[in-house]
């Protein structure tokens, strides 16, 4: 359906920035998909998310963040660490977020940890 044209993951090609976990789904029906958005323009957790949630409702979508933290892209070396938290959200399962990133940079070594550095 529709939900194949929600990427997975949008984040910088490049840095470390902020990024949020965001569950995706039709309001009231099952299909659900977590995805993950990040960028060094949002000063703010919530700054990524108050673009999201608008560009998914469009489609038809409803968005719940489920928890934040950062994201250092290493494009030349091909690593992606996963740490830290949002103060406003939460910690997001960082876990969840190395499997999501894995879909899209299948020749990556990706990481996380609870560090918050």
């Amino acid at each position: 359906g529709a939900m194949a044209a929600v990427r997975d993951v949008e984040i910088d090609p490049e840095g470390t920035f902020k990024y949020i976990l965001v569950r995706v789904q039709r309001p009231g029906g099952e299909e659900q998909r977590d995805i993950v958005r990040g960028t060094k323009a949002a000063e703010f957790h919530n700054h990524i998310f108050e673009k999201v949630n608008p560009e998914m409702e469009k489609l038809g979508y409803e968005c719940k963040c489920l928890g934040g933290g950062k994201i250092d892209h290493n494009s030349r070396d091909k690593k992606i660490r996963v740490f830290g938290l949002s103060t406003g959200y939460g910690k997001a399962d960082h876990s969840v977020t190395v499997e999501i990133l894995k879909k899209v940079y299948t020749d990556y070594e990706i990481t996380w940890s609870d560090d918050k550095k």
